[in-house]
């Protein structure tokens, strides 16, 4: 059963998770929500997916909004994957600088009991603020028995005076809270090994900014692959095994807005989206 509540839409940077910190600080300004579930054990496949949060929607290209990385992935093994810092240079890394830690599966209990608690599996209506172009913000938590997903349009640029209710406001700030939670602490990590890469492709363009990008030859599957959501030029290709590896390798010499070359000497603009545990291929990239 996959509960739903509230919408989608564009993009914050937020600074990276230290879930280890914050379970042992796990009760700190949580809230009993109206109707909790009554359980909420982790999900029987140590290796599945339990808490994500991510951003939905919003002003951005097609491409950067099918490669957007979650904010946080949280696994039962006690994995935590999160999108560390990138350099302020122009333009940017061909790669995102994907970071995990590991904290052990009492602390994800403790994770999901706080998101829980938080009301990531209420229904009630968090309001639309007079806000444009802003982002949703997706929470999921995953139990033995049910997913829960709850969506909240401008978590962040909501103000007092917005057109909200009281208890709108209320649940809101829950979620903002716990989202803050997640992303206000430090705490060491680790390079994540992608097993798989995808690319989210369109054809290259001079962006005009009067900088020489050197081309690089595209070492993965054929481009341009598959359509990505119904959307013009904008395709996606998988690469898995020793094509992951080249790609990435290649992606230590390029950034993102490197013309990759097919044979033909057809230049490609991919933006690199590493996928995560739970991600096979292009389809769990469309929103």
């Amino acid at each position: 059963m996959t509960i739903r509540a509230g919408r989608r839409t564009a993009a914050l940077a937020l600074a990276p998770v230290a879930l280890l910190a914050l379970a042992a600080c796990a009760e700190r300004g949580a809230r009993t929500p109206s109707a909790p579930p009554s359980a909420a054990s982790l999900p029987g496949d140590a290796h599945a997916l339990v808490l994500r949060v991510e951003y939905t929607g919003g002003f951005v290209t097609p491409s950067m909004l099918h490669a957007r990385l979650p904010i946080v992935s949280v696994y039962a093994d006690g994995r935590v994957i999160t999108e560390g810092p990138v350099p302020a240079i122009y333009p940017g890394p061909a790669l995102p600088n994907l970071q995990m830690q590991e904290v052990g599966q009492d602390a994800v209990q403790e994770l999901l009991d706080r998101a829980l608690a938080a009301g990531v599996a209420e229904t009630s209506d968090l309001g639309t603020p007079p806000v444009a172009d802003a982002t949703f913000t997706r929470f999921t938590a995953v139990t033995a028995d049910d997913t829960y997903v709850r969506e909240v349009y401008a978590l962040w640029e909501s103000a007092e005076g917005g057109g909200l209710t009281a208890e709108q406001e209320g649940a809101r700030e829950r979620l903002s809270e716990l989202l803050t939670s997640f992303t206000d602490q430090s705490a060491a990590t680790e390079p994540y090994a992608p097993e798989s890469v995808s690319a989210v492709v369109s054809p290259w363009s001079d962006p005009g900014d009067g900088l020489s990008q050197p081309e690089q030859p595209w070492p993965g599957p054929p481009l341009p692959g598959e359509a990505m959501g119904g959307l013009p030029d904008v395709t996606c290709v998988t690469a898995t095994g020793g094509q992951a590896q080249a790609v990435l390798e290649a992606a230590r010499s390029a950034n993102a807005a490197t013309p990759w070359t097919t044979g033909d000497g057809t230049r490609w603009s991919a933006v690199l989206r590493p996928l995560l545990p739970d991600e096979t291929g292009c389809a769990d990239l469309t929103d």
